[in-house]
């Protein structure tokens, strides 16, 4: 676990420097979540993030190594449970911004069975989620979004399973916010990681992440800007599901933008609605909230 360093500069007034740690990032030379590290910083910057009251929680893999590199309090969990970590650390202190970062493997194989449960409880968490479609950080074995007959030290002779879409997941288990962006863009990055913070739900975004290493030149062209389809510039209407289980359907990938934002109570709204109800109307602290939840 981290804790966020001490800020030199007023409240007001941090810059992107203020978010970054002197520990160095150990990824691969042009690995995308470089590109993913540098947005979040940006992202923190422009919302003016207080790093004591920020909490980025991963798992294991390469992408779980971005909360050190970050000034906020930082937790690596095990492998695939960053999201129940998380969780407890919004219900402890709502007052929280809880960012989870993570990968395809760490996200859509152990932790698979956690992604449903924290998308239909609606806290208010935004999840980041790498894709470069292998497993990275142990060597280049396919990973649950790794496509057909992809040859890998673990499908020598092609992939034989079919890959899971991370959007239709989301979607289907009712995220609230769901989008989908790509490292090699430092600005549409921003602009969505920015709105997935400031969306008051659970929010979940996709980043086409390439894996320069294991998945060569190849998947790095295939995220430049000629092949990528920004919904910005498309008539796509990101209220309507229906439009948004369409365009996750179509199994386009290159389509980045915002897919689906609609806007619902939380889990804490509804929880505290409970509370006071049961409580005679009362406003309900935070540490009586805890206490609900203790032995």
């Amino acid at each position: 676990m981290s804790l966020p360093d001490a800020s030199p500069e007023p409240a007001a007034s941090r810059s992107a420097r203020d978010y970054k740690r002197k520990l160095k990032p150990v990824w691969c030379p042009g690995c995308g979540d470089f590109g993913v590290v540098n947005a979040l910083y940006k992202t923190m910057t422009e919302l003016q993030l207080d790093p004591d009251k920020t909490a980025i929680i991963s798992g294991i893999g390469c992408s779980s190594r971005l909360p050190g590199y970050v000034n906020a309090y930082g937790f690596n969990a095990v492998h695939g449970r960053a999201l129940p970590i998380a969780s407890g650390v919004k219900m402890s202190n709502p007052e929280i911004t809880t960012i989870v970062a993570g990968g395809d493997g760490d996200g859509l194989a152990i932790g698979m069975g956690h992604f449903p449960h924290a998308a239909r409880r609606n806290l208010d968490i935004t999840y980041i989620m790498m894709d470069n479609r292998i497993y990275g950080l142990t060597k280049g074995q396919f990973s649950p979004t790794s496509e057909p007959e992809l040859v890998s030290k673990t499908s020598t002779l092609g992939n034989v399973e079919k890959p899971v879409d991370p959007v239709l997941m989301a979607l289907s288990t009712g995220v609230t916010f769901v989008a989908r962006t790509v490292a090699t863009n430092l600005k549409h990055m921003t602009k969505v990681f920015r709105e997935a913070i400031e969306h008051k739900g659970f929010s979940f975004i996709q980043v086409l992440s390439p894996c320069v290493t294991f998945r060569g030149k190849e998947q790095y062209k295939e995220y430049q800007d000629d092949g990528i389809i920004y919904l910005e510039d498309t008539d796509h209407n990101c209220e309507s599901f229906h439009q948004a289980q369409a365009l996750a359907m179509s199994g386009i990938r290159q389509l980045v933008g915002v897919i689906y934002h609609v806007h619902q109570e939380s889990f804490m709204q509804r929880y505290w609605k409970v509370r006071r109800a049961l409580k005679g109307g009362k406003e309900m602290m935070i540490r009586e909230m805890v206490d609900d939840f203790l032995p």
